[in-house]
């Protein structure tokens, strides 16, 4: 360990677990940021273990003990916690906050999506003020979107807020009139967790409908999540085996060669932080459908990178891509634009300077 610079131990999930928190940790992890400052993780929550419900109660309970013990041996000075405003994450992560809190160290709280905090509590005028006090103390609250700045600073003002968005690798990506050449049918991929909550069922009710138009077009699902069973049943009795098709978990180079042979990313979610899927879809030129939720406003413009739908409506999406199928000129337009945005403004090495100079600021 190099002692003449600052240590900083950053929580999360392990760093092979299929999760937009662990891309991040990889992200900075592999950044010049480790050149500059001590990284080290300390692994919390389920994700990347193996364990049952006895195993997971027994963490649960040892874990803050252990955390104490690693800030205290490893001298850290920075924490940065890597959380989001869902009820299990937000109560789990309250442990590590108050003891590096009674440690004196510089806390770093970065929020990945969830719940606005005006509404995270709604009903609940107590924990509503505990979560006020509980944002009070770290030393820099991170946040993904504009939307969140606003909401956290008419919530908490006297917070330091940072916003700093996600980021991605931008890969070499075949962006020509003849990969969205109108006479093949319009490639339509979903690349995430399968659950209610991000539009699956509206995806395929979209192919039913097309398909009931006579429009051409052809489904991958990429991911596993608690909906796949009920998708299968449902890509089933709409009768579109063959048009809808579930992939399960694609990773690395496969998932590479999966964005670069779409024209269409869709994703009507109900509710997001700044989904990594997003700023792949963009980089690889696969045209974003997607609803306008969380921090993706900050990222694209409805008809200039991609095109907004509202969720829970399947036949606004079946629009949408008809439209798209019928004007492979816009398609193109929106995918050339995309990919300068990405190019432009959700590169690593963005994400690693605005950490560098937060990490400089508190050390």
């Amino acid at each position: 360990m190099r002692s003449s610079v600052p240590h900083i131990l950053l929580l999360g999930p392990a760093r092979a677990a299929v999760s937009g928190v662990a891309t991040h940790l990889n992200q900075l992890f592999g950044s010049e940021l480790a050149t500059c400052f001590n990284l080290s993780q300390f692994q919390v929550g389920s994700e990347g273990r193996a364990e049952g419900r006895l195993g997971r109660l027994l963490r649960a309970v040892t874990s803050p003990f252990e955390f104490t013990a690693r800030v205290v041996r490893d001298r850290c000075s920075i924490v940065h916690i890597n959380t989001s405003m869902e009820p299990k994450s937000y109560w789990r992560d309250l442990a590590y906050l108050g003891v590096a809190k009674i440690l004196r160290r510089k806390i770093i709280y970065q929020v990945h999506g969830g719940a606005l905090p005006q509404d995270f509590f709604a009903s609940s005028r107590m924990l509503t003020s505990l979560l006020r006090r509980i944002l009070s103390c770290p030393d820099a609250v991170v946040l993904l979107s504009t939307r969140e700045m606003a909401a956290y600073r008419h919530f908490v003002p006297r917070v330091r807020l940072e916003l700093i968005a996600n980021a991605i690798e931008v890969h070499d990506a075949d962006i020509s009139a003849t990969r969205y050449a109108a006479h093949s049918p319009l490639e339509v991929v979903y690349v995430g967790r399968l659950a209610d909550n991000k539009g699956v069922f509206e995806i395929v009710e979209a192919a039913r409908i097309l398909r009931d138009r006579g429009i051409k077009t052809c489904f991958n699902f990429a991911g596993t999540g608690p909906a796949e069973g009920r998708l299968r049943t449902a890509i089933d009795a709409a009768n579109l085996n063959g048009r809808v098709i579930l992939l399960g978990g694609v990773f690395g180079a496969a998932k590479q060669q999966l964005w670069q042979r779409a024209d269409v990313f869709a994703f009507p979610t109900y509710r997001e932080g700044l989904p990594y899927a997003l700023l792949e879809s963009m980089a690889a030129g696969a045209v974003p459908i997607i609803s306008p939720v969380g921090a993706i406003p900050d990222v694209m413009q409805h008809e200039v990178h991609g095109l907004f739908v509202p969720p829970r409506n399947p036949s606004a999406l079946a629009d949408a891509l008809e439209r798209l199928d019928g004007n492979r000129e816009l398609l193109l337009r929106l995918a050339v634009a995309g990919r300068k945005r990405i190019e432009d403004q959700y590169s690593v090495a963005r994400l690693a300077a605005e950490f560098r100079q937060l990490y400089a600021s508190l050390a």
